[in-house]
């Protein structure tokens, strides 16, 4: 990977990020063939698309997985990533803006900014990435668009402006919340007259050609310049210094010849050129206006090349086609490698520069224990200052991040190792679990060395993500103990032997298959800080369920599904509850090629895939009706749902409401944070939950502090949000009170302890009651007729608490609490009722994981439910013991009934989904924001194919500079199978789509409707011929699907069969 010489200076790590088809390949091509020591000829660049060894990379002429290489320009070792454009392959974006310290961009100047630019320069920002900006297919602009020189400056000049604004917008964003918590701190220790001050950085613009960080291109053509490149050509002609006419050749500044200065717009009046468009798109403009003359322009073409000092062989100039003599001049002329080249080693930072500013990026919240040893934390201490400073020496620990696993033949593994000897592993591996025995395919970690340096055959701790450095003995499940086993750098197709890597260096790291799944912290010391986990801009949600066309191959299937599990690091594979293994993808194309490889590496069998199973929620919404006013109205409908044990003993009452929509979405995104809060893991909070707060004089905790704080004002604000739409002010005040009430009783989230619906306490006001004023307090008949205490199954808003909306119990509230249960049978039933809490808490998390409509999760919902408990009657004396009257007629309870805490469990989950029946349920389906450009003649086709798969069209505009239409809309996941293919086949393959999941969004259908009203009836009748809506169509094809009753008839139209014989 590394010469010795080669300091941490002269290495650049970049990665090619772009929206799909903006040339990314085809610049990584030129780039090799520019510094790649004769890996590719420089003729080939473009065509043999060299990082791209896949058959099907080839066959789609798109990138589906990112692929390394090492370059060597001037001195300088490039580790270049290529990385996919296609949105189903985000998480492979993901791994290069990981590993990489410097992103190029690219950007075709005439389809301009899409969807997928946004993401990539989103990703960037997330991981600390230097971008740099690469305006690709500058030629389009002269041989397709036909546009002048002038009219070009203003299309490249309004995308450079685009670009900026994004890249604003995520300054403004960092800059708010900044604010929000450096305010947050200022009002907590405004008591100790603690004060932070906001400082607002004018950072300027992020892309600006006069600092070198923009590149116009062509990589088809293998041309391309920056703003220095025609300052120096000029300085000498025009007698003014490189520097200012590096600031002068873009904008709008003009030259005049009589005066020879350079003046501004308004001293020109309007009437001249920039001298952007003078001195540098005129000449290349001319360049093509000549070669495209063919053989009637060759003198023409030969003046120029003379004046540029060009050698060219006469046999390129002697070729008929023009485009091959333009290739070759341009090229020349202005060499793209270089070009780009220069520009990294200009404007991109090293690694000891970049880990500098990104290691509070790259490592998890740690807050230190109080009890943690000094030593301790002065190893913590130097682990992260080694990757801080990029510290190479010997001495320093060796810390590596994996940032996924991908498999390899055999055959391209080398079988001589750095030094010429010859290298024993086949048996090895195939004997050490790393390969795959049938398909001789080896599993290598793809990784980056960020301080020390790592060896062939050392070893190594491997860190999960939960791991903490802080405590005394190290707990096993999440260190492990691995060695190496080789060490390779990456040259695109092939592998090259290492002994040793240093710091700030890409590897490829063989041995680790067997305690590495997908990505890994890997450290020569266990007081190491895990680095945060990676972000993906999707989530898979394309699943299919597989299995084998022979029964027999079950055991290669499960063999090739976790080799699949492990080689794709955004795959996920699991067991459905029906026993059927689940493939999860992002999209067609990825679901495509994990099929392809499953079928083909992995597995090798014969595999029968069941049509997509679509993920949907439930939640209720009332038509005409806010939620909150819907809650007030309820007596209308059910305002509670009541169930009683079998045995009676237990009352439960339940009532439902829909969350504000605000609401639904801060618990929807910040699931993680929420988790990690409510279950105390604070070493796992990573970078982009927690918000830049700048004070050390703070105690550890105020950076988990401090993110509650944040995400109890955002909890807090999106509650009240949606409460001021009402007609009345005091309604409106009413309401947000009510929230903020029910926010102070949370008991628990769900599904699974952190979904987006919440389990809400009774009013505290209802407390114990005994006897006689018992009815309308809720306990059962029998309770009633015997006169027997009760008890409230109280619960505590622990949820509340740890979020910081409700300050916990002092120590004297709970002591006087404990001194009112004096009564020894009101203390017995009071422990009873303590109990039985987690029953109520597991009741509630099985109905929100299984709603009633099709056994989905629910969204969006808050439960209060009342559990009342009453004491046994005086023929019961124990669960185990006879219930009935004096003459022993009876039964077991134990035997008929069950645990008691299993009836409650059982009884809370069926209330619940009562509950939401009987606020008209609705069913919520996933939405694509589909991105769809497509030319002026195709809008009809286009616009079909949107109307029959419920696509709800944002807007559509036209592309400036062009008669290209991009429309926007948003369109249900449901209905996106096959929506690319068909597109193209209707509008001729003139229309390209993008899908990118954006939402969640409840189908304002009822799935129950029944006519009621008099034009209803009228319309329907009496219901009997009431078509399905497409609610109802969605719900049956789920429950369908999972083997639960579905509401239909066998036989719709029966008829008596007359054409036989009628025998008497």
């Amino acid at each position: 990977m590394e010469n010795p010489e080669m300091p941490c200076r002269n290495v650049r790590n970049i990665c090619i990020l772009a929206h799909v088809d903006h040339g990314k390949t085809t610049l990584a091509d030129h780039l090799i063939a520019g510094g790649g020591a004769g890996i590719l000829h420089p003729k080939q660049a473009g065509k043999l698309r060299y990082l791209d060894y896949r058959d099907d990379e080839q066959q789609r002429a798109i990138t589906m997985k990112s692929s390394s290489i090492a370059l060597h320009y001037k001195g300088h070792l490039v580790n270049l990533i290529d990385s996919p454009g296609h949105v189903d392959f985000c998480s492979e974006v993901s791994t290069a803006a990981r590993m990489s310290d410097g992103a190029l961009v690219l950007v075709d100047v005439c389809e301009g900014v899409h969807i997928q630019t946004h993401a990539v320069l989103r990703q960037a920002w997330i991981e600390r990435v230097t971008p740099c900006l690469v305006l690709n297919k500058v030629d389009r602009l002269i041989i397709e668009l036909k546009l002048s020189p002038l009219e070009a400056y203003t299309r490249l000049r309004n995308i450079i402006l685009e670009v900026n604004n994004i890249i604003n917008i995520f300054r403004s964003e960092k800059y708010i919340s900044d604010v929000d918590s450096i305010l947050e701190r200022q009002l907590s220790t405004s008591v100790n007259g603690g004060e932070d001050d906001i400082e607002e950085e004018d950072e300027g613009d992020a892309f600006a050609p006069e600092r070198g960080n923009v590149v116009f291109a062509s990589a088809l053509d293998g041309w391309g310049f920056r703003i220095e490149q025609f300052a120096a050509l000029y300085a000498a002609k025009l007698g003014a210094s490189q520097t200012v006419l590096r600031k002068a050749l873009w904008g709008e500044h003009y030259y005049v010849p009589k005066t020879k200065k350079i003046v501004g717009k308004k001293a020109v009046g309007g009437k001249g050129r920039p001298m952007f468009v003078q001195f540098v798109l005129e000449p290349i403009w001319h360049v093509y206006d000549v070669a495209e003359q063919g053989s009637h322009g060759q003198e023409m073409l030969s003046k120029i090349i003379s004046s540029m000092n060009l050698t060219i062989p006469p046999r390129d100039l002697q070729l008929k086609d023009w485009k091959i003599v333009l290739q070759s001049v341009m090229s020349r002329w202005l060499p793209l490698s270089d070009t780009v080249f220069s520009m990294v080693i200009d404007s991109f930072p090293n690694p000891a520069l970049a880990q500098t500013y990104r290691v509070e990026h790259l490592f998890s919240e740690f807050c230190a224990p109080a009890e943690m040893s000094n030593g301790v934390a002065t190893q913590i201490g130097v682990a992260k200052d080694a990757v801080k400073t990029c510290d190479r020496g010997t001495a320093a620990p060796c810390i590596v991040f994996v940032s996924k696993m991908f498999a390899v033949p055999f055959d391209v593994l080398p079988r001589c190792g750095p030094n010429g000897e010859l290298l024993q592993i086949l048996a090895e591996d195939l004997s050490g679990g790393d390969s795959d025995v049938k398909n001789q395919d080896c599993f290598l970690a793809f990784a980056r060395v960020f301080s020390g340096v790592l060896r062939d055959g050392q070893k190594l701790f491997i860190l999960s993500p939960f791991h903490n450095p802080a405590k005394t003995e190290l707990n096993r499940k999440d260190v492990h103990e691995a060695t190496v086993l080789g060490l390779y750098m990456m040259m695109g197709r092939g592998l090259e032997p290492k002994a040793t890597v240093s710091a700030g260096n890409l590897v490829a790291i063989r041995g680790l298959a067997k305690h590495i799944l997908k990505t890994a912290t890997l450290s020569s010391t266990p007081y190491c800080l895990p680095f945060t986990g990676m972000t993906y801009q999707a989530s898979p949600i394309m699943r299919v369920a597989i299995e084998p066309s022979d029964p027999a191959d079950i055991g290669a299937l499960t063999h090739g599904l976790r080799l699949l599990n492990r080689a794709d690091p955004f795959v996920e594979v699991s067991i459905s509850g029906t026993g059927e293994h689940v493939i999860a993808a992002a999209g067609e194309v990825h679901l495509e090629r994990c099929i392809k490889d499953l079928r083909e590496r992995f597995a090798g069998v014969e595999l029968e895939i069941s049509p997509p199973l679509v993920a949907f929620k439930e939640t209720i919404e009332i038509e005409g009706m806010t939620p909150i006013e819907a809650s007030r109205d309820g007596q209308a409908r059910a305002e509670f749902v009541e169930k009683t044990t079998p045995n009676g003993r237990c009352t439960v009452r339940v009532h439902a409401i829909r969350l504000p929509p605000p609401l639904t979405e801060v618990l929807d995104k910040n699931a993680t944070l929420l988790q990690c809060i409510i279950e105390n893991k604070t070493v796992n909070i990573s970078a982009k939950c927690r918000r830049q707060v700048r004070n050390d004089s703070i105690q550890e905790q105020a950076d988990l502090e401090d993110t509650v704080t944040v995400l109890r004002n955002h909890l807090l604000a999106a509650a009240t949000r949606n409460c001021a739409t009402g007609s009345e002010k005091k309604k409106d005040e009413g309401d947000a009170n009510a929230w903020l009430g029910r926010l102070q009783r949370i008991w628990a989230l769900g599904p699974r302890r952190v979904g987006s619906n919440l389990l809400i306490l009774p009013d505290s006001n209802i407390g114990f009651r005994v006897g006689g004023n018992s009815e309308r307090l809720g306990e059962s008949s029998e309770a009633r007729a015997l006169h027997v205490d009760v008890a409230l199954v109280k619960g505590s808003a622990h949820v509340s608490e740890k979020l910081g909306l409700l300050k916990p119990p002092t120590e004297d509230a709970q002591l006087k609490a404990l001194e009112n249960l004096s009564d020894g049978s009101l203390s017995s039933l009071a422990m009873e009722a303590e109990a039985l809490e987690n029953s109520v808490i597991s009741g509630f998390q099985l109905a929100t994981a299984s709603g009633p409509l099709c056994e989905e999760p629910m969204w969006g919902l808050a439960f209060t439910v009342e559990a009342w408990i009453s004491a046994r009657s005086r023929g019961v004396l124990d669960d185990n013991n006879v219930l009935g009257d004096d003459d022993g007629d009876g039964v077991y309870g134990m035997e008929q009934y069950g645990p008691f805490s299993g009836q409650v469990m059982t009884v809370v989950k069926d209330a619940c989904r009562l509950a939401m029946l009987s606020k008209c349920p609705r069913l919520v389906e996933a939405m694509y924001f589909c991105e769809v450009t497509t030319p002026p003649e195709h809008l009809g086709q286009m616009y079909a194919v949107l109307g029959r798969r419920r696509a709800r069209v944002l807007k559509e505009e036209m592309r400036e500079g062009s008669a290209m239409f991009t429309v926007h809309a948003y369109m249900p996941v449901a209905e996106s199978f096959g929506f690319t293919d068909e597109l193209r086949r209707k509008t001729s393959g003139a229309a390209s789509p993008q899908l990118i999941l954006s939402h969640w969004e409840a189908l304002m259908q009822d799935p129950f409707f029944v006519p009621k009203t008099v034009e209803e009836l009228e319309e329907y009748g009496d219901g009997s011929s009431v078509p399905q809506n497409t609610a109802r169509k969605l719900i049956d094809a789920v429950r369908r699907r999972k083997g639960l009753p579905v509401e239909e008839k066998v036989v719709q139209h029966a008829t008596k069969q007359r054409t036989l014989a009628r025998k008497v």
